[in-house]
């Protein structure tokens, strides 16, 4: 049995709710506050993924482009997205994410602007 061809990612995936603190309460990059993207790959061919941010008072912005390689994983902190531009922090965002083949994505917030770091994560919404 060949565990990686036998499981089932998508293609299309949605965060709907993302939002970079302007501040941390904690040496950089660990207790940075942040968004990332986990993205596992579990097939035999590279994955070439697409970001696209929307907001509330602007038109969208991207695509951020990520590689995966296959039977790999790549967590994507969306405060090191800069092409084509910064992702802007103290700003409501979500994220629609496309690849060219099938993937499984996790969201993960760390949010240190107080001394009790929270922590969260949840799995992506796959489209």
């Amino acid at each position: 049995m060949n565990m990686t061809t036998e499981c089932n990612g998508h293609r299309r995936w949605a965060i709907a709710e993302g939002y970079i603190p302007g501040w941390s309460n904690g040496p950089a990059p660990a207790l940075e506050s942040h968004e990332t993207c986990c993205i596992l790959n579990p097939g035999d061919l590279p994955a070439v993924v697409e970001l696209l941010l929307f907001f509330e008072d602007r038109e969208p912005v991207g695509p951020y482009l990520v590689q995966v390689p296959a039977r790999r994983t790549r967590h994507v902190r969306f405060n090191d997205l800069d092409d084509p531009m910064q992702v802007p922090r103290e700003t409501p965002f979500a994220t629609l994410i496309h690849s060219n083949q099938p993937i499984i994505v996790q969201h993960t917030r760390l949010d240190s602007r107080q001394a009790e770091n929270a922590l969260m994560t949840t799995i992506a919404h796959p489209l």
